[in-house]
């Protein structure tokens, strides 16, 4: 289970959510703003820590176990940054239960009355009992409240949905959001002429370019107590109405933190479509820091914003429904697909444990679709990065390559020789060129055949190269990143054999310490070579005997497209325009085929 902060099961205590939400939720006497701004000196701001949980040097779960996943090679990192007037924390002191600070994340929202943060659901709920509560836009680490930049704004009012359980595995979930009301700060000025503010805003699309903010509260992750803000692109969250998105380093603390599109980064403006929370307090059942929900913003939330924005009780709530709709797929076709001539899979899409998929069509047109849930439709969005009749027309191979940035890269060989890597592919293009070969290169212009991209060396990154060329040799370049192509390891000896190899990809089929190569011969015999190293060819499995369907596998590629991390699936193109995805794929064979375009 996913504690985004770690108070809140030591707060709520006793609490159902009806007494919580069947009104405005406020301490009864609150202090005055000067008593809460004598109360929150600098140390006791820096002390604000999970009432549950000590510091940590390492990130932390509830339980005290370290956490010891990792996130999927490409998952981006966020950028920890000064902030935003209209992005702040919260901080409270729940004296009855303990007396410990601590703090989630906000978005000031327009409203007439200008004093509205948005929030999460689990925030507010440990805020109900608080005797001290205020708002800090653009929290700095170390300074009073007298000296907060924009000041403090206490919170004299919570609105929160009354059918909503503190991190459950419910459909409830989807009702994790909430609003604080703020008084006027020293001044006597409304929050929001202060800060300016986001537009809180329904979607109905789950497909979505967002920048998501968060402050994680712990020294061990964040020693400056900084917001951090990460660019990716959002799924949905499977069997729920939430938003998923990856990027490394949302520790507690981040929850409530807003889910911006259009988000202008000089002024911190745009429109709020979520928050973090939903499911397990913001994350999944592993706690994986990379790994992040946020209600999708419907009718529900809409009454509530409206509740909020009035400044009006929130009256009981019906059963909650969630949503029957689900987002429409891509829908694939033979006389489209008939044309892809070229597919590689990675991350690129913000590093979620579903890859993507990089298309290079006939014309030269390259398209990125972004990996989903649904291995019936296992594609969600689609990106074009390069417009037909580009320069892509002159490609002749593709392959995914990791060289330890955000996002996977790509290394493509051209028609006239040469060779050149991207170490960052995404929606916006392909990123920061490098040329491994120069044009009119005899070796890769007249002599390569085929190429693929992998972790062929222990322990490190997945920028090897294995090449077979026309006269049945096949070498392994090693490294990329550092080596460029200057590091060549024979792996077979001119042959006859090798020139009959049809298709050629990457994937880890077997759980060994490097990458598997599976081979689509001419004759249509498909083989498996586990655990590929610089050393040797490692013995064949045979997944497919020769005179198979497969000899009309046109296009060939691996990639973990459906329910685990592995690049243990299968996609094939094949030459009547078909398309097929093989999930599972292991020593023992290619198992269950999946078609993904219609008749």
């Amino acid at each position: 289970m996913r504690f985004r902060h770690g108070w809140l099961s030591v707060v709520v205590l006793g609490l159902s959510a009806g007494t919580l939400g069947a009104g405005p939720a406020s301490a009864a006497s609150g202090p005055s703003l000067r008593e809460e701004e004598r109360y929150w000196t600098a140390d006791r701001m820096v002390d604000a820590v999970p009432a549950e949980a000590a510091p940590h040097a390492v990130p932390y779960t509830l339980d005290g176990k370290t956490a010891v996943r990792t996130p999927p090679a490409g998952t981006p990192d966020p950028e920890h940054f000064a902030g935003h007037p209209t992005v702040g924390t919260f901080f409270f002191d729940s004296r009855p239960l303990g007396g410990r600070s601590t703090f989630c994340t906000g978005g000031v929202v327009h409203t007439a009355a200008k004093d509205i943060v948005l929030t999460a659901g689990h925030c507010a709920l440990g805020m109900v009992k608080a005797t001290h509560r205020i708002f800090v836009p653009k929290y700095v680490s170390g300074k009073p409240a007298t000296a907060q930049p924009y000041g403090v704004f206490p919170v004299t009012r919570l609105y929160i949905d009354p059918r909503y359980e503190a991190n459950t595995k419910k459909p409830v979930s989807d009702l994790d959001l909430a609003f604080a009301q703020a008084g006027p700060d020293g001044r006597g000025r409304k929050m929001e002429d202060v800060t300016g503010a986001l537009t809180f805003t329904p979607s109905t699309g789950y497909t979505r370019k967002v920048t998501v903010l968060g402050y994680p509260s712990a020294d061990s992750v964040n020693p400056q107590h900084a917001p951090i803000r990460c660019p990716v692109v959002t799924t949905r969250l499977a069997g729920f109405a939430q938003l998923s998105m990856a990027c490394t380093g949302f520790y507690g603390g981040v929850s409530g933190g807003p889910w911006i599109e259009n988000y202008d980064p000089a002024h911190g403006t745009g429109k709020v479509i979520g928050i973090t929370g939903g499911y397990n307090g913001g994350g999944n059942d592993t706690d994986d820091h990379w790994v992040s929900y946020a209600p999708l913003f419907g009718k529900d939330a809409k009454a509530l914003f409206d509740d909020a924005a009035a400044h009006r009780a929130v009256s009981p709530r019906p059963p909650y429904q969630p949503p029957t709709s689900t987002p429409q797929p891509l829908v694939f076709t033979r006389a489209t697909w008939k044309h892809a001539v070229g597919m590689t899979a990675g991350y690129y899409t913000g590093g979620s444990r579903h890859m993507d998929l990089i298309v290079r069509w006939d014309d030269g047109e390259v398209t990125l679709y972004q990996g989903g849930n649904d291995p019936a439709h296992p594609f969600v969005a689609e990106s074009r990065l390069a417009a037909s009749k580009s320069i892509w027309t002159k490609a002749v191979s593709m392959t995914t390559v990791n060289t330890g940035g955000t996002t996977d890269g790509l290394a493509v060989r051209w028609t006239d020789g040469e060779m050149t890597l991207y170490p960052g592919v995404d929606t916006k293009g392909f990123h920061d060129e490098r040329q491994l070969a120069p044009p009119g290169t005899a070796l890769w212009r007249d002599n390569a055949r085929l190429m693929t991209g992998g972790r062929f060396t222990p322990d490190g990154n997945r920028d090897d190269l294995l090449v077979t060329f026309k006269d049945g040799h096949v070498s392994l370049f090693t490294a990329l990143t550092a080596n460029g192509l200057r590091k060549q390891t024979p792996i077979t000896p001119t042959n006859t054999v090798w020139p009959h190899a049809g298709q050629l990809t990457t994937g880890s089929f077997t759980g060994g310490p490097t990458d598997d190569v599976l081979v689509r011969w001419s004759d249509g015999e498909t083989t498996l070579y586990p655990a590929l190293t610089a050393g040797s060819l490692p013995p064949e499995t045979q997944l497919r005997p020769a005179n198979s369907p497969w000899k009309d596998a046109a296009v060939v590629t691996a990639g973990a497209f459906t329910a685990d991390t592995s690049a243990d699936d299968v996609l094939v193109r094949w030459s009547d325009g078909r398309l097929s995805l093989f999930t599972d794929v292991d020593g023992n064979g290619l198992h269950t085929e999946t078609p993904l375009t219609a008749k």
